[in-house]
């Protein structure tokens, strides 16, 4: 089993979080590794019941504010939904997955955890006008 470190970045490679992600298969699909992470964080949000979520993608009916979304104290999230959400935002660009040194293109592509242990989320701002 592989254990990554999954770390949020700004566009410029500020790291906002960070925190392992362990009991991994090996290999894994892009896919499934989104999904995993989207499963983790939703869990970590539900256990404490905060009313600001700092996941990777809105859910619905948050408020966008500065350090996450505002989804009201007591609602639980559904990590489902939220993976759902976060591939969706991957194929319309919403943010960048980053193995070691490299760019994931594909959800679908295998990823060697062993081999690069280090993984990076790249949320993406849309311009303003365009």
């Amino acid at each position: 089993m592989a254990t990554v470190t999954v770390r949020d970045e700004t566009a410029t490679g500020r790291a906002i979080d960070q925190w392992p992600l362990t009991g991994l298969p090996g290999r894994i699909s892009a896919r499934e590794l989104v999904r995993l992470r989207v499963r983790e964080e939703v869990a970590r949000f539900n256990a404490g019941q905060a009313d600001v979520f700092r996941g990777l993608v809105r859910p619905t009916d948050a408020e966008a504010t500065l350090n996450g979304y505002r989804v009201g104290r007591g609602r639980r999230l559904d990590w489902e939904r939220q993976a759902d959400a976060a591939c969706a935002a991957f194929a319309r660009n919403g943010f960048v997955l980053l193995v070691g040194d490299r760019q994931v293109e594909d959800l679908n592509e295998e990823i060697d955890l062993f081999g690069d242990p280090e993984v990076a989320f790249v949320r993406l701002v849309p311009l303003v006008g365009g």
